[in-house]
């Protein structure tokens, strides 16, 4: 069974954070040979995603995951409510959800496209 976790993700931002996968024992889970992939969705059935990169620490062993979405994307994102997921395979390309929840990007004020007056 998957976490469950809701991000808050500025608009135009850099955004990442970490997670620690651990077993049932609570002890850091090896991750050397998997990977994962992640996406944001308005909606569950929407044909449309924005990726969410998904690295590993260097020591495997920690269990450490980070989760990224740069600005260009988090730039194009409208505000408001969506779903996400993130999903590892490992080295026996068995597929399992690390975590799922409600992403809410909030909305930029400051734009540095163009200078704006009024």
């Amino acid at each position: 069974m998957s976490a469950k976790a809701n991000l808050l993700i500025e608009q135009g931002t850099d955004f990442t954070t970490s997670l620690t996968v651990n077993d049932s024992a609570g002890v850091a889970v090896n991750l050397t040979g998997y990977t994962g992939v992640g996406q944001i969705r308005k909606h569950y059935s929407s044909n449309t995603a924005t990726s969410i990169a998904v690295s590993f620490s260097a020591d495997r062993t920690t269990g450490v995951v980070t989760l990224t979405v740069g600005r260009t994307l988090t730039g194009g994102m409208a505000y408001g409510r969506y779903v996400y997921d993130v999903e590892l395979t490992d080295s026996s390309n068995t597929r399992s959800r690390l975590v799922e929840g409600i992403a809410t990007i909030t909305p930029e004020v400051t734009r540095t496209a163009a200078f704006i007056t009024s």
